[in-house]
């Protein structure tokens, strides 16, 4: 595992970074994996199983939350650029997610329901830019891919972990617990904030501006449109996200149909034992990227995946098999965690929208995965299961030819450099 040991220079005039920081920072990392998600798949369960409601509703309620994240993608980006107050957002965005939790639990009716998955999307549209605002505040631009990548593990760690309490305490305590778990990794990760040491984080490079010393006014969000090759960038994510979303839900509607009540623990391996890989990826990433691999040809590994791992799904049933073939996404998405923020720094170098650029990915993960579930969905209830993956394969043959003709390596001036690495732990 890499360590945050930093040498005595990073990015110029940026200083070194107290242990105590940056173990504040993993802290925070681990804490949060639970509680920017909000309780994701188990609201459906909850709310079919202990509040009895329609199927209707539930679907309802269930997009309120996404539909709120795409909404404050943006803004939320916007708000990070701007704000000198990041740990204040990260931790208070946490305890909107735990108060969402709280209102969920605690009440009965549609509309509290509505308005508290709403207050979980705007909360989970915030926490990802503020931490990585944080982290490049930290560390510098020139350490950035190795805490990106360190970040990620942690954070996959944390959601392994999450996973397995929910399903202990769904299983043994009840459902109601699960949020009530969401609440205390709230807290705690609120907590753990104040670790961090406000006084190191460079707010003018955290933003992406490259000189605190000569800060500009950022540039308008038009003038970031019309950068090179960032609507590239966003258009190969958006088609990415096309191509991936909507395999396991397809996945687990087909083990549903053939394995019926093999399908929920099939699902819970394919979860957990993704995000093992995802660790492990993560960490692999930095030390590629360490190792002067450039951008490009990493994420270039991921879009090859996508269309593999559609057509192996088109071919089998077997839950060993899906969970095997779900493996494959914990390589893709591992990749994409780290890949996708690095690239996003590297477009947005010296224009102060860092975290903007990183609401502009999110929103078109949101478009790609909306896409990829709605449009396969209605091809799966035409043509059958197997022409839906093979569908989303194709789009993800899209998505690499897009990137590999059209997406230049972003990696500049950061160099590996022996003496501006971490040490290995």
């Amino acid at each position: 595992m890499v360590s945050d040991s930093v040498c005595t220079v990073t990015d110029a005039g940026k200083g070194q970074p107290s242990r105590q920081s940056l173990r504040g920072l993993d802290s925070v990392n681990v804490l949060m994996a639970d509680v920017r998600d909000g309780v994701g798949p188990y609201l459906s369960v909850f709310l079919a199983g202990t509040r009895h409601w329609q199927p209707g509703p539930i679907g309802v309620a269930m997009a309120a939350s996404s539909i709120a994240a795409a909404i404050f993608q943006i803004p939320a980006g916007l708000l990070v650029d701007g704000t000198r107050w990041k740990r204040a957002l990260i931790a208070g965005s946490g305890l909107f997610v735990g108060l969402g939790c709280l209102l969920i639990v605690l009440s009965h009716g549609f509309w509290p329901v509505l308005a508290a998955q709403a207050m979980l999307g705007a909360a989970s549209a915030i926490i990802p830019p503020a931490i990585a605002a944080v982290s490049l505040g930290l560390v510098g631009r020139r350490l950035l891919p190795a805490r990106i990548s360190r970040n990620e593990s942690f954070n996959h760690a944390g959601s392994f972990a999450a996973a397995g309490l929910a399903g202990v305490f769904g299983q043994y305590v009840g459902t109601d617990w699960i949020f009530y778990l969401v609440c205390a990794f709230a807290v705690a990760s609120a907590i753990a904030v104040v670790l961090i040491r406000p006084a190191e984080i460079d707010n003018e490079i955290a933003r992406g501006g490259e000189d605190p010393q000569h800060a500009d006014r950022p540039v308008s969000f038009r003038d970031l449109l019309r950068r090179p090759h960032v609507g590239v960038f966003i258009g190969a994510v958006v088609l990415f996200h096309f191509g991936n979303a909507a395999m396991l839900p397809f996945a687990g509607q087909v083990l549903a149909k053939t394995h019926p009540g093999q399908d929920t623990m099939a699902l819970s391996a394919c979860i957990i034992c993704a995000q093992l890989v995802m660790v492990g990826v993560a960490w692999a990433v930095g030390r590629a990227m360490r190792a002067g691999i450039g951008r490009k040809p990493i994420f270039l590994v991921a879009l090859v995946i996508l269309p593999i791992r559609g057509v192996l799904f088109s071919f089998t049933s077997n839950p060993v098999g899906v969970v095997a073939i779900q493996l494959l996404d914990g390589i893709a998405a591992g990749i994409f965690g780290v890949i996708s923020v690095i690239i996003a720094a590297d477009l947005t170098r010296g224009t102060g929208r860092f975290n903007l650029m990183q609401g502009l990915v999110a929103l078109a993960v949101g478009v790609g995965g909306t896409l990829s579930n709605v449009i396969g969905g209605y091809v799966v209830q035409g043509f059958g299961y197997s022409v839906g993956f093979l569908g989303l394969a194709a789009v993800a043959t899209c998505a690499l030819l897009f990137f590999l003709l059209l997406m230049p390596e972003t990696r500049q001036d950061d160099i590996p450099n022996p003496d501006l690495q971490p040490t290995e732990a």
